[in-house]
């Protein structure tokens, strides 16, 4: 996964151009894309014990240090770095990296408590991952089997933020989707129409052939009972994604 970086181009781009280019081209292009030399994780490993041996508690290490979440550190992993690196580079050096490793993996835990609290007012489970449709989603989605005799009935989960793409139910006759929510809040919003607010009780009705998104708001965990309704040579056509842009108007 190569590393895509901007930051220097953005705040230096106009006053220091080459140190720009050196930054996002060099150092994140080329050095930081090297996994078949080190992999990305370990690049997280060296840097954030690099930066913190120089006592740097500043922007840089907290995007590193949250760079180092996303390629796959655990929260106790990160302290167990940080604890080991303390007797080779000084133990008030450990203890400013704590105070950002903290700020950066408690958000983690925050989500999770959120999570649980959701999972709590549903009557139906939330699933497992959807990942055999992750690609057409934007954040983390649940899915969990209703019923799969007559009609298909899903319980669908998303996480704050989380959207799918534009589709269309496609149908000769008949056909849709009927969507239920169930807790949470989110959004409906057809192609050309203002988004819908979704709460407990709502219910949107798809015909086949119209293009929509639905998903979660940005600040709640949003479930809702998708009903798929029979159709005549019924198909999803998965289209592009929600830009953020596009989902603005919901916040």
């Amino acid at each position: 996964m190569a590393v895509k970086q901007t930051a220097g181009r953005t705040q230096l781009g106009d006053f220091a151009p080459k140190f720009a280019e050196l930054n996002d081209d060099v150092l994140f292009g080329e050095v930081w894309a090297r996994e078949d030399k080190l992999s990305l994780r370990d690049r997280s490993i060296v840097t954030v014990v690099s930066l913190m041996a120089q006592g740097l508690t500043d922007e840089s290490i907290k995007y590193h240090l949250m760079s180092a979440k996303t390629n796959g550190i655990a929260k106790e992993e990160i302290a167990e770095i940080v604890t080991h690196a303390a007797f080779y580079c000084g133990w008030p050096k450990a203890w400013a990296v704590f105070r950002m490793a903290k700020e950066v993996w408690n958000e983690e835990i925050v989500a999770e408590d959120a999570k649980t609290e959701h999972e709590k007012s549903l009557i139906f489970p939330i699933g497992k991952p959807n990942d055999a449709f992750a690609q057409y989603f934007i954040g983390q989605s649940f899915l969990a089997p209703v019923s799969t005799e007559q009609v298909g009935i899903f319980n669908v989960t998303f996480e704050p933020g989380c959207r799918n793409n534009w589709h269309i139910h496609h149908a000769d006759k008949g056909g849709g989707q009927i969507l239920i929510c169930v807790a949470g809040r989110g959004y409906y919003q057809e192609w050309g129409k203002e988004p819908v607010l979704m709460v407990p009780g709502c219910v949107v009705n798809i015909p086949a052939g119209v293009k929509h998104w639905h998903g979660a708001a940005p600040d709640s965990w949003f479930s809702h009972l998708a009903v798929e309704v029979p159709g005549g040579n019924g198909s999803n056509e998965w289209l592009e994604a929600v830009t953020d842009e596009q989902y603005k108007d919901c916040k």
